[in-house]
């Protein structure tokens, strides 16, 4: 097979899809939805797992959590009923407290959260999320503060009514107004606001616009939150090592428990990079079952290119003979009618490139969500669809190689 007889291939496939538009349009319309659900599922999910490492690196490369449980597993029900804390008992502030005096522990911020209206005069935000944080929480949310400060570990010891509110919601109660030194309205309580905090743009800040962070302690005692699923934020010394944090944690934790050597541990500790790995397993569940689907969509663009190239090759059996009278082998032809068949599904795995592209292009415009088709993606796509026209032609083409020379000639 020559160079000459594949540019052939190729040219008589274009002019094909040319002068049949709408029958080449539904034959490769499989195809084209094939790739274009592959390579835009491979673009968001490309773009989502940065901003979720963009997030991790974030949070620090040696911190970590301590929680009652490790919600970073994915469960099934084992059919007990039991949830997976049970037998755990909660974080309490004091091992927040025990743990802050570590070595190689810089800082220790108890996490619990809750929802509630947030009032201001007659305007009302409803139903946002209300954080409460120890008073190191900055360390672990990039951004910074546009008016006021953050509030003080006094505060955080004495449940002081004081609270940082994001800088969406101060401009939807306060509007020009200088928010710093006002009382809003949590739920019942009057919380004096000390300062306005601008988050860094991602994935997760375009999603909660409006919050309001407060003293762990005061949203405890002032506003009744349970600390049953309190964490605590850990920030490693930069003196120490991440294993050596957390082998200090969990040396203390073990021994104010009274656990037994041998024995569970009755909490959990875990690293930002967990979360990260989460989100590759339930992204990858996705991504299979789009593959399954496009792989759908290549076998429905299948059947249609195995219906083109059967007309295209009732079409031209004169042709044929006429080839095969003049030496053509039936290599050759069938070299030809493979290399028409992989032009079509290749024109339509092009075109859902573009189509993907597009979609990339509309995500990343409308979205923090940096997606990009990886290049990968693109050759594969492009593999997948030439392996398609190998496959659904293959008949086709064997058929037309088989045709008797003398048999072609008298086909009207």
């Amino acid at each position: 097979m020559n160079l000459t007889s594949t540019f052939e291939g190729v040219g008589i496939a274009l002019d094909a899809l040319r002068s049949n538009k709408v029958r080449a349009a539904l034959t490769i319309l499989g195809i084209v939805i094939g790739v274009t659900v592959v390579i835009t599922m491979a673009a968001a999910i490309g773009g989502f797992r940065s901003t979720v490492l963009e997030q991790v690196e974030s949070i620090g490369p040696k911190n970590f959590i301590v929680n009652r449980f490790d919600n970073t597993a994915i469960r099934v029900d084992d059919g007990t009923g039991k949830p997976p804390w049970a037998g755990r008992p909660p974080i309490t502030f004091a091992e927040a407290e025990m743990l802050s005096r570590l070595p190689a522990v810089h800082a220790v911020a108890p996490a619990i959260d809750t929802q509630s209206d947030v009032k201001f005069g007659s305007k009302s935000v409803p139903n946002i999320p209300v954080l409460g944080r120890g008073w190191r929480w900055v360390e672990y949310i990039d951004g910074e503060f546009l008016r006021g400060r953050n509030y003080v570990e006094n505060d955080e010891t004495h449940a002081a009514p004081a609270g940082v509110i994001s800088e969406h919601l101060a401009n939807e109660l306060f509007g020009e107004r200088d928010p710093v030194g006002r009382q809003v309205r949590v739920g019942n309580e009057m919380i004096t606001v000390v300062g306005v905090f601008h988050q860094t743009p991602n994935l997760f800040s375009s999603q909660f616009k409006d919050w309001v962070i407060m003293p762990a302690q005061t949203l405890h005692r002032r506003l009744g939150v349970t600390t049953d699923f309190m964490q605590l934020l850990v920030v490693t010394s930069s003196g120490a090592t991440q294993e050596e944090a957390m082998d200090q944690v969990t040396s203390a934790l073990r021994t104010s428990r009274g656990i037994r050597p041998g024995a569970d541990n009755t909490f959990v500790l875990t690293k930002p990079e967990q979360f990260a790995d989460l989100f590759n397993k339930v992204t990858g569940v996705f991504f299979v079952v789009m593959l399954v689907l496009s792989g759908i969509g290549l076998i429905v663009g299948g059947v249609g290119v195995i219906g083109i190239m059967m007309i295209s090759v009732t079409e031209r059996t004169r042709e044929i003979g006429v080839r095969k009278a003049l030496g053509a082998t039936r290599r050759e032809i069938l070299w030809q009618f493979l290399v028409e068949s992989v032009t079509v599904t290749v024109v339509g795995g092009g075109i859902g490139i573009l189509l993907a592209s597009f979609f990339a292009w509309v995500l990343r415009t409308i979205t923090p969500v940096p997606a990009a088709v990886p290049a990968w993606a693109v050759a594969a796509s492009i593999g997948m669809a030439a392996f398609a026209g190998i496959v659904f032609g293959l008949y086709p083409a064997a058929r037309a190689a088989r045709l008797d020379p003398v048999e072609a000639l008298r086909y009207e």
